[in-house]
């Protein structure tokens, strides 16, 4: 059944279709700060270790946030490895295991893509789109990723 929530049905695909994209940077983003996780070496080790280990923790509840966000709006959620492949605008380097500080880098540069494509998104859904409720959703979003790149960039200085 599909929602009668007050935004045009034209308006739903299109916050699907964003909202779509946004999980599969957030599962690559996941997926790449697990590894770093389990692959980081050197003088910082268990610092950095934690770090990740919690960045990935929130990147898991955001995932399902938006996943559930898409199903409220009448979507079904991607989930397959393909499908969050072919959506994402974060960069995978297979086969590279950087150093601490360039995982730092790559996880900064990661988030700050995903920043400038939520502050888009959040124009779009309030301007285009008309849906309050899921541009109040990507600021959080947008707002706990921009928490984290500082976080990360505060490593880099």
């Amino acid at each position: 059944m599909k929602p009668n929530v007050g935004i045009q049905e034209k308006n739903l695909k299109g916050i699907i279709k964003l909202l779509s994209s946004l999980l599969a940077d957030d599962v690559v983003l996941y997926t790449k700060t697990r590894k770093f996780h389990w692959n980081v070496k050197g003088e910082s080790f268990m610092e950095l270790h934690l770090l990740f280990e919690g960045q990935y923790k929130e990147l898991e509840e955001e995932i399902d946030e938006v996943a559930e966000r898409i199903n409220k709006l009448g979507g079904d959620t991607i989930g397959t490895l393909q499908e969050f492949t072919a959506l994402t605008s974060i960069k995978e380097h297979p086969g590279k295991y950087p150093s601490q500080r360039e995982m730092l880098k790559e996880l900064l540069t990661d988030h700050e893509t995903v920043i400038k494509e939520l502050r888009k998104d959040v124009d779009e859904c309030a301007d285009k789109f008309k849906d309050a409720g899921t541009t109040d959703f990507l600021t959080k979003l947008m707002e706990d990723h921009e928490t984290i790149a500082w976080k990360l960039r505060r490593y880099l200085n």
